[in-house]
Formats: C-alpha cells, sequence, structure tokens
C-alpha cells in the first residue's frame, strides 16, 4: 500500500510558524534569572550530595605499636612525668579517630606539657589540647635526647 506524501512542515504548519511570539497583555513578564530560581530550591534527594562527599572523603586507619615501640613510649611517659613542666616542650605524633566513619587521621602538635592526667589518661598542653595516651605513636624533643645523652655518659 503506498501512502501519500503529506508535505514538508512547511507545508503542515507554516500559518504556526510564522505567527508572532504570543506577549502577556496583564503582566510583565519575568526576568530569567529569577524564572530559573524558582526552580533551584527543588532537591529530589535531600541530602545525597553531602552524602556522597562524606564517603569520598578519605580517613587513615591507626597502627598498633610493636611491643618494642610501647616500652619506648613508657620510657618517654615516665620521663616526662619526671620533668618540670617549663622544660617539656614535646611534639607529639598521634592518631585521632573520626567522629563520623571509620579510621581518623594522623595530627602532629608541638607543646609544652601542662600536666599528665593520669585519671583520663591523657596529655594536656599548655594550649589546652588533650592527646589520649593511648593514640600516640610517637613523642620526641630536646628532653629525650637530653636523657638518652645522660644515659649513654
Amino acid at each position: 500500500m503506498k501512502r501519500d506524501n503529506p508535505g514538508t512542515v512547511e507545508d503542515l504548519y507554516g500559518d504556526l510558524l510564522n505567527l508572532p511570539h504570543y506577549e502577556p497583555k496583564n503582566h510583565i513578564r519575568m526576568d530569567l534569572h529569577k524564572r530559573a530560581a524558582q526552580f533551584a530550591p527543588f532537591a529530589a534527594l535531600t541530602g545525597y550530595g553531602d552524602a556522597v562527599k562524606e564517603a569520598a572523603r578519605y580517613t587513615d586507619h591507626g597502627i598498633d605499636l610493636s611491643e618494642d615501640e610501647a616500652d619506648q613510649m613508657d620510657r618517654k611517659l615516665q620521663i616526662l612525668m619526671s620533668t618540670p613542666e617549663e622544660e617539656a616542650e614535646v611534639r607529639i605524633l598521634y592518631f585521632k579517630a573520626d567522629g563520623k566513619k571509620e579510621g581518623g587521621a594522623f595530627l602532629e602538635v608541638t607543646g609544652r606539657l601542662k600536666k599528665i592526667d593520669g585519671l583520663k589518661r591523657e596529655l594536656v598542653l599548655e594550649d589546652g589540647s588533650r592527646i589520649p595516651i593511648r593514640d600516640i605513636i610517637n613523642m620526641d624533643g630536646m628532653i629525650f635526647d637530653r636523657q638518652e645523652e645522660g644515659q649513654a655518659l
């Protein structure tokens, strides 16, 4: 069965294609910026973007100290406990667990020791930083170097 050619688009809709664009008579046209803004608050999945960012955020995993490293940390804590606070400037490398997901970050802080809180098992620095002893990976400073030199003599 043969179909008749209905014609071109111009033949079929020419009278509509050439009409002038409609302009409302009773109100002013909304500019494109305001027109687009009315759709901005729509979010089909509220919080999805934040969840994706959080999942993509990188965290490290903590490390366990070997027996030798743990003994060395105990010796350094003993040195700190027997040192006057004004001389106890230390650099501490520790692991801080992330509050939102598994893992955390390795942080380094340098400061003067204010006290060792035995009840909470943490070091308190003069700036108010509190570092749990179980999270400390390494400590160094001149106080430890002097102590080692004194033992070597």
